[in-house]
C-alpha cells in the first residue's frame, strides 16, 4: 500500500528510477549563442562519467520522480588547433544540470561557468546499453 511507504521513498513506486545506462548526450547552447557538441555519459547509481574527443565529465546526480538534478566537472583531455570544444578551455568547468526523463530519452539544460560567463545550454540523451 502506498500510503504505508516512508514517505521520501514513495516516487520510488510511481516511476522507478533513472535507468542506468551509457547514453549518447547532444549538447547545443541557448541564450542566442552558437555552438554544438556531442559525446557519451554513464548514469549509474548516482554517478555520471564520459567524454568526447577532447573532454571528459565526471559528477554525480539525484533522481526524484522523473527528473534528476546534478553537477559535472568537464575537463580538457587532449587540445585541437582546429576544434573549440564548448566548455573546454585549459581550466576544468563546473557544470549544473537539471532534466527529464522517460525509459530510454532524457532532456536537460544546464549552466556552466567558464571562466568569468556563464553558459546555458541543452542537452539530448538517448539511452544506448544498460549497464548493471
Amino acid at each position: 500500500m502506498l500510503l504505508a511507504l516512508e514517505p521520501s521513498l514513495a516516487w520510488l513506486v510511481k516511476i522507478g528510477p533513472m535507468k542506468n545506462g551509457l547514453y549518447s548526450i547532444h549538447v547545443s547552447l541557448l541564450d542566442g549563442r552558437v555552438g554544438k557538441g556531442s559525446g557519451v555519459v554513464v548514469f549509474r547509481d548516482g554517478k555520471i562519467v564520459g567524454g568526447d574527443a577532447y573532454l571528459y565529465y565526471i559528477g554525480s546526480y539525484t533522481v526524484r520522480d522523473n527528473t534528476f538534478k546534478g553537477e559535472v566537472l568537464i575537463q580538457r583531455h587532449t587540445s585541437s588547433p582546429d576544434d573549440n570544444p564548448l566548455f573546454g578551455g585549459p581550466s576544468p568547468v563546473g557544470v549544473g544540470v537539471t532534466g527529464t526523463f522517460t525509459e530510454t530519452r532524457g532532456e536537460m539544460t544546464g549552466t556552466a561557468l567558464v571562466g568569468k560567463a556563464s553558459q546555458i545550454f541543452g542537452a539530448t540523451l538517448r539511452r544506448l546499453a544498460d549497464i548493471d
